[in-house]
């Protein structure tokens, strides 16, 4: 049974991950609008105040398909769905990650502004011992993407309240029409937030950011 954490709890967990020599990977999974970037940010942020350049963010988001591809495959209406991202890509960039043989890891970022994922925006050097992923699927339970979790020392999940998730995922498009934000939410978010909720799994901690 997962424990329940508070921030700061599990920032008292982390900090001693840093003092290496072994390389840790944590996921810090949850649904859309759980504020998973924020919350890495957050703790990579304090945790540079005990150790700067020890701790590294990772991002999911870094590995969805292009645009192109997805208009491609009619999927891009889905953009942000399971079947939207590079999993074996992402797989293979917590293999390099793993192997912690001194090289520089360069890995793609997701750009908001532009609503594209921009190639090798951010690099991993050897001196980081702690690197936090942080995405919507990471302990999805689901063939493909169940095979990360065994790259991960520390399987953390963050839950929100359903409504709570509804009412942030809307302000999100607030600045569109009330016909496209339906169609945003109600054809792709929140599924997704539902199919997070219904089917993580394998996760050690609990941290609520309700």
């Amino acid at each position: 049974m997962p424990t329940p954490i508070t921030l700061d709890d599990l920032l008292a967990r982390l900090t001693p991950l840093m003092a290496g020599p072994e390389r840790r990977i944590v996921a810090l999974a949850g649904p859309p609008g759980a504020g998973k970037s924020y919350l890495a940010a957050r703790l990579v942020e304090a945790l540079a105040v005990f150790a700067p350049g020890r701790a590294e963010i990772l991002p999911m988001d870094g590995f969805h398909y292009d645009d192109t591809l997805l208009t491609q495959r009619g999927d891009l209406a889905r953009k942000g769905a399971p079947h939207t991202f590079d999993v074996e890509g992402l797989a293979v960039t917590l293999q390099r990650i793993a192997a912690d043989d001194g090289s520089v890891v360069a890995v793609p970022v997701f750009d908001r502004a532009i609503e594209i994922a921009r190639a090798a925006a951010r690099l991993i050097g050897p001196e980081a011992r702690l690197i936090i992923v942080e995405g919507n699927y990471l302990l999805l339970d689901d063939p493909r993407w169940e095979r990360l979790a065994e790259r991960f020392d520390l399987r953390v999940f963050i839950q929100v309240p359903e409504r709570t998730l509804e009412q942030r995922l809307a302000r999100r498009w607030a600045h569109l029409s009330a016909a496209q934000r339906e169609t945003k939410l109600e054809g792709n978010d929140l599924p997704n937030m539902r199919l997070v909720l219904q089917h993580g799994s394998c996760a050690d901690l609990y941290l609520d950011n309700g």
